[in-house]
């Protein structure tokens, strides 16, 4: 099977239908759809007439079912008694791979897709590249896509108003349905202001202590919450890189949002920008099987910080830090290059024009246009 997880309205259902039209579409919400799942298999079956003898295998989308309590036991016996009759695609808007719904485990039968939205390469070339980085092009789009978001509606509308919009829409149905129907938290109200809360503290250290006292209820409630917002993909949290590092790292995590248009400090809305297309990339050639990537920060007791690590099968592949403006090249790259031994370390800059020039064929620390390393990743 094919597990495609990704944020609310980022394209998951109209990718699915578009790729597998003629097919078969089956959505948890839909009651008429809701009813023949919770007759079970056979009933699927006979509903999708896998009885019949087709020259090709069929293809079903079974859309938002991880809502199902017994999703994964519903997805385990039907693809045991069925995988040689039908290709199913399975899609939500919860993280598929950790959220814990009760059933069975479904180790062995699918493969995990996530889909985030567009990236400053994927609206100029949405191409499958067969290494892990592209050469450089130009975004004639880039600043619409910082500005409105990449999620697809708004990015396509580019309109003000219709961006605020769809973003009060979009959060309206995170709390009063997908936060409802997947979970037993109760005071959801208090849930809302710590997710507001959240858009002024992209790019710091979550302090859960702070944050519980600012929402009025205890720390343990506040990571819990925090674990449920990245589930269902509002934020995303990124740990310390320790390994290889002098000096202890402390613990905490950086928080960003997946809808960086969210965030008003323009600093940080770069920042979050760089984080999303980083971790949007780390994600896919994992997923593509280019090998294990993973996102990091890095910071130590005497506060030197560079604010991304993307590691490459468990070693250090190449810094990233964040600068609005364009300055001199931070001493903290230099110093976490020789201590991490990281292939490149760049320093982004918003302020620079796009150049048309390999970014990865440099080795020593260098400022780079956020325009030009961007493009180069998926």
């Amino acid at each position: 099977m094919l597990f495609l997880s990704g944020p609310r309205q980022v394209g998951k259902t109209t990718s699915s239908l578009t790729e597998t039209s003629p097919g078969y579409y089956l959505n948890w919400d839909n009651d008429v759809h809701r009813t023949l799942i919770l007759s079970g298999p056979i009933a699927v079956a006979r509903h999708l007439g896998l009885q019949e003898l087709v020259a090709t295998l069929p293809v079903v989308v079974f859309d938002e079912i991880h809502k199902y309590r017994y999703w994964k036991r519903f997805l385990k016996g039907f693809f045991d008694t069925y995988e040689n009759q039908i290709r199913i695609i399975v899609t939500g808007s919860a993280r598929l791979d950790v959220y814990k719904r009760g059933g069975d485990s479904m180790m062995g039968r699918y493969f995990l897709y996530r889909i985030h939205p567009f990236s400053t390469r994927e609206v100029v070339d949405p191409t499958f590249k067969e290494r892990d980085i592209s050469p450089p092009v130009a975004c004639p789009d880039f600043d619409i896509l910082l500005k409105h978001g990449g999620f697809p509606e708004p990015f396509v509308q580019r309109n003000d108003r219709f961006t605020s919009q769809w973003r009060r829409l979009r959060l309206d149905l995170l709390f009063k349905e997908d936060i409802r129907d997947l979970t037993k938290i109760q005071d959801l109200g208090q849930m809302e202001v710590l997710a507001k809360i959240l858009t002024n503290q992209v790019g710091q250290l979550v302090d859960y202590t702070s944050l519980a006292n600012q929402v009025k209820v205890s720390s343990p409630t506040v990571q819990r919450w925090m674990k449920v917002l990245s589930s269902l993909y509002y934020c995303f949290t990124i740990q310390p890189w320790s390994k290889n590092i002098s000096n202890s790292l402390i613990k905490q995590p950086k928080v960003y949002l997946w809808d960086w248009s969210m965030v008003a400090d323009i600093g940080a809305r770069n920042e979050n920008f760089v984080a999303s297309h980083l971790l949007k990339a780390a994600q896919f050639w994992t997923d593509s099987g280019f090998g294990d990537y993973g996102l990091y920060y890095l910071r130590d007791k005497s506060k030197r910080e560079v604010d991304f690590l993307l590691t490459k099968n468990g070693k250090p592949w190449f810094l990233v830090e964040v600068k609005t403006s364009d300055k001199g090249i931070s001493p903290s790259l230099y110093y976490f290059q020789k201590e991490t031994k990281a292939e490149h370390a760049f320093q982004v800059s918003f302020e620079r024009p796009f150049v048309e020039k390999d970014c990865f064929s440099f080795r020593d620390p260098i400022v780079v246009p956020a325009k030009t390393l961007l493009s180069q990743l998926m």
